[in-house]
Formats: C-alpha cells, sequence, structure tokens
C-alpha cells in the first residue's frame, strides 16, 4: 500500500536531487529519506530512484508515480480540509426521519437552532411511522429517526442496538365534536364513548386505540381510517364520530368545531430520538440530537 508520506518525500527527492537536500527540506535525516523510499519500493515492487553520481534519477516508474503523485496528495489535502470542517462542525450533513407530529412540533425548532448555531450544517427530512423509521434506520437509509412507543403497549420492539434519546412523554387526549355531550367534561373514561363510530390514525395508533377499548371492555366500531391528523380532526368536528389524538398532533393543528377532553386511565407514549452508536459521535449528529433534546424539554 502506497502511503502519502512516501508520496511527499519521493516527490521532494525528485525536486532537489538528493536524499540529503530532500531532508532538509522535509526537516528529517538523511537516513529517514533513505529508509522512506526503500519501503516504497518495497511496497509498488519496483525500483523507483538510481543513482547518477551525486544526484538521484527517477525512473520510468518513479516518473510514473511523481506525475500522480500531485493529484493524490492534492486529494488527500482537500479530504482532510473536509473532514476538519464536518468535526467543526462548520460543514455536515444529517438525514432525519420523523412522525408528522413531530415533524410539525419538535423538528422546526430543533433545526431552527440548529442552523442559527452552526449555519454550515446541512439537515434533510423525511417522514416514516414507527417501526418503518427505525427499518430505515438500522438499514442505513437515514442517520437519526424520531419514534415513539405507547407505554404498556404489547409487542414493542426493542431498541437496545440503539441510542436512544428520551424527548418527551405525550399524552393522548380524546377529540370529540363541540355539541357533543362530552365536550365540556373535564376528563372522560374510555368505556363512555363505547357506543360512538370512531376516527382512527395510523396503523399502530389504531392497534393502540383497540387494545385500550378493549382493556376498557369494548371493541371500537371504526368508521373512519387517515394517517392525516387534520382529516381526523375535520371528520370529528362534522360530527362523525370521536377520536383519540396524540397531544403533540393537537399542538399541530387549529381543529375547528371540536373539543379536546383528557382520557382516564390515562394513555401515553415516549417519544424519542433514535440513532446509531457509531453516528453518535459524529459531531453534526451529536448536535442535531442535542437540539432535539432541548426541543423536547421546552
Amino acid at each position: 500500500m502506497i502511503e502519502a508520506r512516501h508520496l511527499r518525500v519521493l516527490r521532494a527527492v525528485a525536486t532537489t536531487g538528493s536524499f540529503s537536500a530532500a531532508g532538509r527540506e522535509l526537516g528529517c535525516t538523511q537516513p529517514a529519506v533513505s529508509q522512506q523510499m526503500k519501503a516504497l519500493e518495497a511496497s509498488v515492487g519496483t525500483p523507483l530512484l538510481v543513482r547518477a553520481g551525486r544526484e538521484m534519477r527517477l525512473t520510468q516508474a518513479g516518473e510514473a508515480l511523481v506525475r500522480h503523485a500531485g493529484t493524490i496528495l492534492a486529494g488527500l489535502t482537500a479530504a482532510e480540509e473536509e473532514i476538519a470542517a464536518i468535526a467543526g462542525l462548520r460543514a455536515g450533513r444529517v438525514r432525519l426521519v420523523s412522525f408528522p407530529s413531530g415533524s410539525s412540533t419538535l423538528v422546526p425548532a430543533a433545526l431552527a437552532a440548529l442552523r442559527a448555531a452552526h449555519p454550515g450544517t446541512r439537515v434533510s427530512l423525511e417522514e416514516a411511522e414507527p417501526p418503518r423509521s427505525v427499518e430505515l434506520l438500522r438499514a442505513g437509509d437515514c442517520d437519526m429517526a424520531l419514534a415513539f412507543r405507547y407505554e404498556g403497549a404489547t409487542g414493542a420492539e426493542e431498541w437496545e442496538d440503539l441510542v436512544v434519546r428520551p424527548l418527551l412523554t405525550d399524552r393522548l387526549v380524546g377529540l370529540v365534536p363541540e355539541g357533543h355531550r362530552l365536550a365540556r367534561a373535564g376528563s372522560v373514561a374510555i368505556g363512555e364513548l363505547a357506543d360512538e363510530p370512531w376516527i382512527a390514525g395510523c396503523p399502530r395508533c389504531r392497534g393502540q386505540l383497540v387494545e385500550v377499548c378493549e382493556g376498557a371492555g369494548f371493541t371500537p366500531r371504526i368508521d373512519f381510517a387517515t394517517d392525516d391528523y387534520p382529516a381526523v380532526a375535520g371528520l370529528v368536528g362534522a360530527g362523525l364520530g370521536v377520536a383519540v389524538l396524540p397531544q403533540l398532533a393537537i399542538d399541530s393543528l387549529r381543529p375547528r368545531g371540536v373539543r379536546t377532553v383528557e382520557l382516564e386511565p390515562a394513555v401515553r407514549r415516549e417519544i424519542v430520538a433514535l440513532t446509531l452508536p457509531d453516528l453518535a459521535q459524529v459531531p453534526a449528529v451529536a448536535a442535531t440530537l442535542e437540539e432535539l433534546v432541548r426541543a423536547g424539554a421546552r
């Protein structure tokens, strides 16, 4: 394998014409230059220099290697400068995947703060619900994923192989039409909604809804199902049913014609930022994680 330090010595010998002159230029001894040239010739398997009187001359192989050395060393210098910029957060890229209510609440505040502190760091955003977002992370298709899991949910996925940064605990709230009999209630036992038509959300949230309702002794009659939170609020506002949404989703909406009520027993989900252990050491990823933690604490 050709080492960059050997290429630098070879170029110095070619420029100065001798080991001793090259040593003076590089700040090392003549024997050190000789040893490095021997190591380089051993790695390429052919002589690169021949002695002609007091001077060292390049062989045909040496001329070819010197010709390429400039491009190689310039590329290495550019790479070193780029890596230094990334490590110093003057540059960098983070691929973030988030579920919709996280995208509209936590992500904007975090990315605005990140841009203000580190304007050279670029973040791309794609939306996916867990477990898909976690699959994308493990497959290397993103650098970080916002995800959630419900407290006490059966079959919750394991995250032991990931770096898990808790952001907040999000409580689910009931959504009823403004004229509903329970619209003015401070809190509502979910069993009181047993006879209502329901509007359900994403597949995971739908499964959690069914599990909670069955725990209260009934199976919900789901008339509508949509992943779109404004659509859920619109259907409830039109009097077509009731729903359960995360507080984060309510915070990102301005629903008309609906009222929110606290549900008993409380249903909560843990919101987290996930990344791989090696990625957590990348400065841009670490900085993004910290801003998401701050956004969750607000």
